[in-house]
């Protein structure tokens, strides 16, 4: 009976000594099936052992501490989630890293009038330089780009309110809309999202609202040829398909959390997306 089993500390140096052989843990699950132990007794032993372990390797690697981030309601891996004032499709869902592709986040009509209102605004994209705690112009950024403040307009509002729902995030964590512009041959080469913590420039930016946690591409328009959202760690890319989206988290900044990413330039046509970066706390 689960009553009459308890977690010892022999199990979990043997859990984790199966951990630390290879073995997946559907196969150290199943051994302990096998032995007699009853299986919510196991899960929760393997549960509970592992998260431990893993905190412990990431502190002996010197990795930042993990901090909660935003995420969709997942649990019974529904088709389409509710983004308070549209339904919105499930279409692609990775665990490690975290990354969800939205479909029909956006209509057609709130594309094209960001769109139309980020165009007289757009200029050369810059980057954060985390040296200083201020921005630059990079080669590796070759788009044209502009921010709308939070809530600037009445599509920013319906817009926020809905990926804030989508991803359970307070609204007010978030920085403004940032609309990209690319033409042929434009492209943004593999970067992370957050801030490293070993630049002098970093306090500086995160005093504003924390780390970035999150980030949500939305497309709005598609390209004839090229312009994916790639993952290079691990050998994803995400189609720049008009009103989808994908959302990424990263709950340290770290390698570790192989968020990686970047825009493959575009090949013919031409990519818009606007981009929604999602704080620790409130941006201000």
């Amino acid at each position: 009976m689960a009553g009459n089993q308890a977690i010892t500390p022999e199990l979990r140096q043997w859990i984790v000594a199966q951990a630390q052989a290879g073995h997946k843990p559907e196969e150290v699950l199943a051994a302990m099936r096998a032995s007699g132990w009853n299986e919510d007794v196991a899960i929760a032993a393997m549960e509970e052992t592992l998260q431990g372990f893993l905190a412990e390797q990431a502190r002996s690697q010197g990795l930042p501490p993990p901090v909660p981030v935003p995420d969709a309601d997942l649990a019974d891996s529904p088709a389409w989630l509710d983004g308070g004032d549209r339904q919105v499709r499930v279409l692609t869902v990775m665990k490690h890293p975290r990354v969800i592709v939205f479909g029909g986040l956006l209509s057609d009509d709130e594309c094209d009038a960001m769109i139309d209102a980020a165009r007289p605004r757009m200029a050369r994209s810059e980057t954060v330089q985390t040296d200083t705690g201020g921005s630059e112009v990079n080669v590796a950024r070759t788009s044209r780009g502009m921010f709308f403040d939070r809530g600037e307009n009445e599509v920013c509002r319906r817009v926020e309110a809905r990926l804030a729902r989508l991803v359970n995030w307070p609204l007010i964590n978030g920085e403004g809309l940032q609309v990209l512009h690319y033409l042929p041959g434009a492209e943004y080469q593999p970067h992370h999202d957050y801030f490293d913590p070993a630049k002098s420039g970093t306090p500086t930016i995160v005093a504003r609202g924390g780390q970035r946690v999150g980030t949500i591409v939305m497309y709005l328009n598609t390209p004839e040829k090229g312009g994916g959202t790639t993952f290079p760690d691990v050998g994803l890319e995400v189609a720049p398909i008009k009103g989808n989206a994908v959302f990424f988290s990263y709950n340290r900044p770290h390698p570790s959390t192989k968020t990686l990413h970047g825009g493959a330039p575009v090949i013919a046509g031409e990519k818009w997306v606007a981009t929604k970066w999602l704080r620790e706390g409130e941006f201000k």
